[in-house]
C-alpha cells in the first residue's frame, strides 16, 4: 500500500480527485443555495400577489364573507389592528409562522364600535404606532415575509407567508397573511441533492480513472528511461542511450539531457582509459631503460651509465608530477584565490630560465589576477618549454590587458602549429610528428596541463599564428 501511494501516479490521481471533490462540493452547495433561494423567492412572490389581491378587495370595502378565500392551496388569514383573526380561508386546520395561530375568526369590531371604548381605540392607535407606517384610507403597504407551516384539509405542508397591511374602508387597519407552498422548493432541492449524491461519486471515480490513465501514459517514457538507466548500470555499457519520446515536453527534455550526460560520462571514461593506457606506455620506456642500465651496471660496473640513469630518473619524476597534477585537476581541485601582479610574476619566472637554449624577452604591463601561484607558474613553464623546443632564434612573452581579461602571450619563431592540429595539441599524450623524440623529456602532457589549469582559473588557452611567423599561445585570465 505504501509503495502504491508513494508513486507519482497515485499521488497525482489522489490530488486531482481531492481538488475536483472540493470544487464539486463548493459548486453543489452554491447550486443548492441558489436553487432554494430562487424557489423561495418565487413562492414569496406568489404569496405576495395573493395577499395583495385580497388587500385590494378589502380596500374596496368588500365584506369578509365575499372575499376570495376559497382556494385549496392558499392559507389566508386576515387580522385586525388588535391581532384578532377576522377572516380565514376554508379548511384551514392549523397554521404557524404568521404570529397568529388562530384558525377560527372572531366577530370583527367596526371603527364605530371601537370608538365607544377608549381603551380599544388607544390599543389600535398604539398598534398603528408600533407598525411604524400610517396608511391612508384604501392604501396598501409593503409586504413582509416569513416561513412556517399549515394544515389544510388534513394535509400539512411548509409555506412562505407574505404579510400585507391595508387600511380598509369601514374596517380600519388590517393585515392580510397569504401563504404559497414550498413543496416545489423542497422537491427540487431534494432532487438536486439526490442527483449530486449519486452523480458526484461517479464523477470523482471517472476523474480518478482518467487521471490514473493519463499519468500512466505521461509517465511511461519515464519508466522507459529508468529501465534503460538500470540496464546501463548493470551492464556498464556507456554506449547505450535512453529512449527519447517523440514529444516536446519535460520528459523529452529529460531524456535528451540524460543522453547528453551519458555521452559526457562515456567521453570522460574513455578519456580516463586512454590516460591510463598512455601513462602506462610513457612510464614503461623510462622504467625499462633505467632497469636495463642498473642490470648492466650490476653485472659490469664499468659499463654503468650514471648520467643516463639520472636522466631517466628525472624524466620519471617529471612524468609522475604531471600525472599527479592532472589527477588533482580531474578531481576538481579549486585553485587558491591569491592576488598576484602578473607582470612581476612573469618577469620573475622568466628570469629563472638563464640556462634556456634561446633567451626569453619579456614585455609586460601591470595587471592583477587571482589564482594559484604554483599552478600559474606551471602553465608559464610549460608554455616556455614548448616554445624552446620549437623556436629557431627567439622566444617572447607579453602581458597586456584586454577589456576584463589579462592576456599572456608566448611567441616563438618556429614552424607554428597547423590549423588542423590547434585543438589536438592540447590533448593528453599528444605530440606532433616533429616532437615525438623522447630525448627532450616531453610526454605530451605540458599543453594539456596548461589548458586545464587555465580553465580551472576561469580563463582559456589557445594557439594561433604569430604575426612574424611561428606560434603564439595566448593565456587569458579574468582580472582580479
Amino acid at each position: 500500500m505504501r509503495r502504491v501511494l508513494g508513486s507519482v501516479r497515485a499521488r497525482a490521481t489522489l490530488a486531482a480527485t481531492l481538488v475536483v471533490a472540493v470544487a464539486l462540493f463548493a459548486a453543489g452547495a452554491a447550486v443548492l443555495l441558489s436553487l432554494r433561494s430562487n424557489l423561495t423567492g418565487q413562492a414569496g412572490t406568489y404569496a405576495d400577489r395573493t395577499a395583495r389581491e385580497i388587500a385590494v378587495e378589502l380596500a374596496a370595502g368588500r365584506p369578509y364573507d365575499k372575499l376570495s378565500l376559497d382556494s385549496d392551496d392558499r392559507p389566508v388569514q386576515i387580522v385586525d389592528a388588535s391581532r384578532k383573526l377576522v377572516a380565514v380561508s376554508e379548511d384551514l386546520e392549523r397554521i404557524s409562522g404568521t404570529g397568529v395561530d388562530d384558525v377560527t375568526p372572531q366577530t370583527p369590531q367596526t371603527p364605530s364600535d371601537s370608538s365607544d371604548s377608549g381603551d380599544d381605540a388607544d390599543d389600535e392607535s398604539d398598534d398603528e404606532a408600533d407598525d411604524g407606517h400610517s396608511l391612508e384610507l384604501g392604501e396598501i403597504g409593503e409586504a413582509t415575509y416569513s416561513e412556517g407551516s399549515a394544515t389544510i384539509d388534513g394535509e400539512e405542508a411548509d409555506y412562505r407567508f407574505a404579510a400585507v397591511p391595508v387600511n380598509a374602508k369601514d374596517k380600519g387597519r388590517l393585515t392580510v397573511y397569504a401563504g404559497a407552498p414550498l413543496t416545489a422548493e423542497h422537491s427540487a432541492v431534494s432532487t438536486a441533492l439526490t442527483v449530486m449524491l449519486i452523480g458526484f461519486p461517479l464523477l470523482l471515480a471517472l476523474v480518478a480513472l482518467v487521471t490514473w490513465l493519463v499519468t500512466r501514459r505521461a509517465l511511461r517514457p519515464v519508466e522507459g528511461i529508468r529501465g534503460e538507466m538500470a540496464a546501463i548500470t548493470a551492464s556498464e555499457d556507456l554506449t547505450r542511450r535512453v529512449p527519447v519520446p517523440d514529444t516536446h515536453d519535460e520528459v523529452a527534455r529529460l531524456a535528451r539531457t540524460t543522453n547528453e550526460t551519458l555521452a559526457a560520462l562515456e567521453q570522460s571514461v574513455e578519456r580516463q582509459r586512454r590516460f591510463v593506457a598512455d601513462a602506462s606506455h610513457e612510464l614503461r620506456s623510462p622504467i625499462a631503460s633505467l632497469r636495463t642500465q642498473l642490470e648492466v651496471g650490476s653485472a659490469h660496473p664499468e659499463l654503468l651509465d650514471v648520467e643516463g640513469a639520472v636522466e631517466d630518473t628525472v624524466r620519471l619524476q617529471r612524468l609522475a608530477a604531471d600525472l599527479l597534477l592532472l589527477a588533482r585537476l580531474d578531481a576538481g581541485e579549486r585553485p587558491a584565490d591569491a592576488r598576484l601582479d602578473l607582470a612581476a610574476f612573469v618577469r620573475e619566472e622568466a628570469g629563472q630560465r638563464a640556462g634556456d637554449r634561446v633567451p626569453v624577452s619579456v614585455d609586460a604591463d601591470a595587471v592583477e589576477v587571482a589564482g594559484s601561484r604554483g599552478q600559474l607558474a606551471r602553465v608559464l613553464a610549460n608554455l616556455l618549454d614548448n616554445a624552446q623546443r620549437h623556436t629557431r632564434s627567439s622566444v617572447a612573452v607579453t602581458v597586456r590587458r584586454a577589456g576584463e581579461w589579462a592576456v599572456v602571450g608566448v611567441t616563438d619563431d618556429g614552424k607554428g602549429v597547423p590549423a588542423a592540429e590547434r585543438e589536438r595539441v592540447f590533448e593528453r599524450f599528444v605530440r606532433l610528428d616533429e616532437s615525438r623524440a623522447r630525448d627532450d623529456g616531453g610526454a605530451g602532457l605540458g599543453l594539456a596541463i596548461a589548458r586545464d589549469v587555465a580553465v580551472r582559473h576561469g580563463g582559456s588557452l589557445t594557439v594561433r599564428d604569430a604575426p612574424a611567423g611561428g606560434a603564439l599561445f595566448e593565456l587569458r585570465l579574468p582580472l582580479a
